[in-house]
């Protein structure tokens, strides 16, 4: 059984990465077959006239698979962002962003395994904004029913279906009680139907707090749009950074695997670039489909790959951000020669 998957290289430094990760993902022996589509700037480049062109989005459509390298986002102006577009476009509601702890990573913590899910497609990252007169703008923080409920009930799943005991709901609801107290209330009566699952709440702020001082206290944390960016990139400080966690998007029929860290231009075309998160994304790939359709052969690569990247860096095989001499294409193939257990 062969797989296609689209993959959308990105800018900045997103094109050696994803190289590198795609020649991983080969020497596994994954069954994939590739699809290469832009987006971001790269589309631009490419005469696109727009950052998410259809045919990117209606490649993702037909195959319901896709790993995406990290594409620019201007900041205060310019064309509004990727990633959020391609969320809202293809209704990739539920985000997961796995955070652990990594053998030779040296970090102030150890043991810290714990997952972010965020949802994906509303809050102030609906991007309704309004310059109301001069000088005066307002944002437009979007709750509705429906997708509280939706991501609610996608973070029960998920903690039953990876043997994970306890689900933190990150909030403001002492503040905004409607649109906070709304997916607050949310997750409260999602979780009578699953009574084999612990749910606490925290406000959002004091939960920052609890988190640097214990991480280990925490499983997976259920935050809305905003929330669970910051929490996503203030967890991955307590790893190693961003480097090192991956990131998918669920949908109802699609799914979407990305690193989360940005594209990095001051070191794109040096080769000096960490193509870790993009390769444990892939990784959440291959088991993604091992789980969804039925194939053991992607879970078995998944295990490999894992098993390589985790050896490697044991060994010190790793990056400069890291610590290591490695570049892009180096580290690749240290883990390509760690597959299967090898040195």
């Amino acid at each position: 059984m062969t797989h296609t998957c689209v993959l959308i290289p990105g800018d900045g430094i997103g094109p050696e990465v994803a190289d590198a990760t795609k020649r991983v993902l080969e020497a596994s022996g994954a069954p994939l077959e590739w699809v290469s589509r832009p987006a971001g700037v790269a589309a631009l480049d490419q005469g696109h006239d727009a950052v998410l062109p259809q045919t990117t989005v209606d490649a993702i459509l037909e195959h319901g698979l896709a790993l995406k390298g990290p594409c620019t986002t201007p900041v205060g102006g310019g064309f509004s962002s990727v990633n959020v577009a391609l969320r809202k476009t293809l209704q990739l509601y539920g985000a997961v962003r796995p955070v652990r702890s990594l053998d030779g990573v040296e970090t102030r913590y150890q043991d810290v395994d714990l997952v972010v899910i965020r949802e994906n497609t509303e809050g102030l990252y609906a991007g309704i904004e309004n310059e109301i007169t001069e000088g005066v703008v307002s944002s437009l923080k979007v709750a509705t029913q429906n997708a509280c409920d939706r991501i609610s009930r996608f973070a029960f799943e998920f903690a039953r279906q990876s043997g994970r005991k306890k689900v933190t709901v990150l909030h403001k609801a002492n503040i905004m009680k409607l649109s906070d107290g709304m997916f607050l209330k949310a997750a409260q009566a999602m979780h009578e139907s699953y009574q084999d699952i612990v749910l606490e709440e925290r406000i959002i702020d004091a939960g920052c707090m609890q988190i640097v001082q214990g991480p280990e206290n925490f499983d997976i944390l259920l935050c809305e749009n905003l929330y669970g960016d910051v929490m996503s990139d203030l967890c991955a400080g307590l790893v190693g950074g961003l480097g090192v966690t991956p990131g998918a998007n669920y949908g109802a029929d699609n799914a979407v695997f990305e690193a989360v860290h940005g594209s990095a231009p001051d070191i794109a075309g040096k080769g000096v670039a960490n193509p870790l998160a993009l390769l444990m994304s892939g990784v959440m790939m291959l088991n993604h489909l091992h789980r969804t359709r039925n194939d053991e052969t992607c879970g078995r690569c998944a295990e490999s790959i894992r098993d390589a990247y985790n050896l490697a860096l044991r060994e010190g095989a790793m990056t400069g951000d890291l610590g290591g001499s490695l570049g892009t294409e180096a580290f690749a193939d240290a883990v390509i020669a760690r597959l299967g257990g090898g040195r």
